[in-house]
């Protein structure tokens, strides 16, 4: 009885009370604003590693001992480098040898150009028979292939001298040696002793794959001209290493497989990145952001969205003032705000504030104050 009549007492003297006089809560004030609306370049994220744009073995051409190494476990080497030598003397030797026989060969081809020459007038006087005369023809012929035969031997055998040098072929960082002085290596076969790895530094591949789903949507994308294939052009990448936190490495797209894989129904995607610090290395983790074209879309601040069990919703007020939980699908972060794929409409009002509130919920009335969405920092990539 007494709280009925404080409550008329307050109602008749206009001060406010617990209650409205509808019988429920004042409404409650919040700011609103529409959702920022702007263009958005796509990063689509993908994981991989570094790929040595050439990898080499070292191998022998030719069989020997070793007899030095010439190079640091590990070291920077360029192209042309002395890597390994072999024992030289039996490949000296064995050019000796065929300088002897190319001396050989061409007294050979001395005598029987000098019995052609003698025999040409004995043949036009009809005291040498024609047979006899073409014989000593062909002996000079003979002895001519037999020159060259030998002289073909003779580079052979330099060649083989040189080999007995193994160079680098590339530049770049070379392993540990595989074989050590004293042993004997096998070349020139498809089964020759490893003797060493070298890998190329700068610059560096990084190979990633692709969900067949993203493929297709780029492909379509490149069909309609809105983002040209990478097959065609050097799509723009960047790339964070495993203890960075920002995409800070700048690099390009340079190679997209004919197919897809059929075991993972991946497409294998490549980027070059320039290394001239030597800071990235073959077999390297990395996350890489692909340029996935521009698209149209609403920002709101991350703050203001709301799990609803399996879902996402943000509250936003309607005409007549109420709130209404509109459920939206997300995207990533950009200046700061939160992309908001579907959901919204661009005259929607968003409560960006008094979100915490437990009387802002679906249903409740509130006075709405208008705000703005601005961003906040550099978009993050």
């Amino acid at each position: 009885m007494l709280r009925r009549l404080i409550i008329v007492a307050l109602l008749a003297t206009g001060l406010p009370g617990p209650l409205s006089a509808q019988g429920g809560p004042p409404a409650l004030s919040v700011t609103v604003a529409p959702p920022l609306s702007k263009r958005i370049k796509a990063w689509d994220e993908y994981s991989g590693r570094f790929e040595a744009v050439e990898r080499v073995e070292v191998r022998p051409r030719v069989s020997g001992f070793i007899e030095e190494v010439n190079f640091k476990d590990g070291s920077l080497v360029n192209a042309g480098d002395l890597l390994f030598t072999l024992d030289k003397r039996p490949f000296e030797i064995a050019v000796e040898s065929a300088a002897a026989e190319v001396t050989r060969q061409e007294a050979q081809v001395l005598l029987a150009a000098t019995e052609v020459e003698r025999a040409e007038p004995l043949a036009r006087s009809k005291v040498m028979s024609e047979q006899v005369f073409d014989q000593r023809k062909a002996s000079l012929k003979v002895a001519d292939a037999q020159l060259l035969a030998a002289k073909a031997a003779l580079e052979a055998a330099k060649l083989n001298l040189e080999w007995a040098e193994v160079r680098a072929p590339i530049s770049g960082r070379i392993s540990d040696k595989k074989i050590d002085p004293g042993n004997l290596v096998s070349g020139g076969q498809s089964d020759s002793t490893l003797m060493a790895t070298i890998v190329t530094i700068d610059p560096i591949h990084f190979e990633f794959d692709v969900a067949e789903s993203d493929y297709l949507r780029y492909s379509r994308l490149n069909l309609s001209g809105e983002r040209v294939s990478s097959r065609e052009t050097n799509t723009p990448v960047r790339l964070r290493l495993a203890d960075e936190n920002d995409f800070m490495h700048e690099g390009k797209m340079d190679f997209v497989d004919n197919a897809l894989n059929e075991r993972s129904g991946t497409m294998r995607g490549r980027a070059l990145f320039d290394n001239k610090d030597g800071l990235l290395a073959p077999g390297v983790f990395a996350r890489l952001a692909l340029f996935g074209g521009e698209f149209d879309a609403f920002l709101v601040p991350d703050s203001v969205i709301v799990s609803d069990q399996a879902r996402k919703i943000v509250f936003t007020v309607n005409a007549e003032n109420v709130v209404t939980a509109t459920p939206v699908v997300l995207g990533k972060l950009s200046d700061g705000l939160r992309v908001i794929k579907s959901g919204l409409k661009a005259d929607d009002r968003v409560v960006i504030e008094a979100i915490a509130t437990p009387m802002v919920r679906p249903g409740a009335k509130v006075t709405p104050t208008p705000g703005t969405i601005t961003e906040t920092v550099a978009e993050n990539k």
